[in-house]
């Protein structure tokens, strides 16, 4: 149903704003790690072939699971006896829920803060290790800018990852296109390494993840710029930044949310002996981190808006069969 479809995105946005992220050992995300954690040392001392299968088999199985368990629950709930009305609300009680897991608006947030405060008191140490929970490089030896410039970076990216990525697969094909999105990037995130260790198991996951945040990543940027015009910040450099260094970093994705970002905030990113993104010095303030959320928190908004809710009652209309 349509609205069913709506009010789960509509409460799942509400729900993080207000509650935020309860992570704890039934939570999804952290449901889905541990069967990561318990497939990958299988195949420790394999050869690099062998571990190259394993990962294709680790996706599809946790990929596989995740929507198995999904259709269960479906079922389960379409075969309440109860009345249609009921059963409506008792799909958004559960689906609003459920979508929300997928999503970490606030939890970024909180993350990012944690950074600066440890940086406010000059606690730098402190401020590297909360970095190195949300950002895929080396932290041991950055400077106060550095440590920033990483954190923004991230909410940049993870804007996507846990934003609009989700939310565009939930557009598409329902819960299940949420988890199954959630489970390849949570694959990536955990083995998606060019380790020694890594390289080989987490090739294919860590390739799904660029393949599926390849649309949702482009389309988040010029979100971004039109949260920009919104908060009434620098819209053209966004944009322009954006189209420049969009495909600086290595990722051919990340780099679209984190230059829009960098133009609008009028700063420049680094990551060092890798990129750097945007034309401002690389000088940061509490400012440019409030800015950046406030970004990731108006384009959440705008993206369930004049992206999610028109895709499900555009492809419910031609007949596509969007379900919570």
């Amino acid at each position: 149903m349509i609205l069913e479809s709506i009010l789960v995105v509509l409460f799942a946005l509400i729900i993080d704003f207000k509650l935020g992220d309860d992570r704890n050992r039934f939570h999804p995300t952290i449901l889905i790690g541990g069967m990561v954690e318990r497939l990958v040392p299988l195949t420790k001392n394999c050869l690099p072939k062998i571990q190259k299968i394993w990962g294709i088999i680790l996706v599809i199985f946790v990929t596989s699971v995740v929507s198995f368990l999904l259709f269960l629950l479906q079922v389960g709930i379409d075969s309440i006896p109860v009345s249609p009305l009921i059963l409506f609300l008792v799909s958004v009680g559960i689906g609003a829920p459920l979508l929300k897991t997928t999503i970490a608006i606030c939890s970024m947030e909180t993350h990012a803060k944690a950074v600066i405060d440890a940086v406010e008191k000059n606690d730098l140490d402190t401020a590297r290790t909360k970095l190195a929970m949300i950002v895929k490089r080396n932290t041991k030896n950055l400077d106060k800018n550095h440590i920033l410039s990483g954190t923004i970076e991230s909410v940049g990216e993870n804007t996507v990852d846990g934003i609009t990525g989700p939310l565009f697969y939930f557009a598409f094909f329902g819960l299940p296109g949420s988890f199954v999105y959630r489970s390849i990037n949570t694959i990536d995130s955990m083995i998606g390494y060019k380790t020694t260790f890594f390289k080989h198991i987490g090739w294919f996951g860590a390739n799904c993840d660029k393949i599926l945040n390849y649309l949702p990543a482009r389309i988040t940027g010029l979100v971004m710029i039109l949260s920009a015009i919104i908060l009434r910040i620098d819209w053209k450099s966004s944009y322009q930044i954006m189209r420049r260094d969009g495909l600086k970093p290595e990722s051919p994705n990340s780099g679209y949310p984190m230059a829009a970002m960098a133009g609008a905030l009028g700063t420049q990113f680094e990551k060092i002996n890798h990129y750097t993104i945007g034309d401002g010095d690389l000088e940061f303030t509490k400012t440019h981190i409030t800015s950046a959320i406030k970004m990731m928190k108006v384009t959440s908004i705008l993206f369930s808006c004049i992206f999610t809710i028109p895709v499900i009652v555009t492809l419910s209309y031609l007949g596509w069969w969007i379900h919570a």
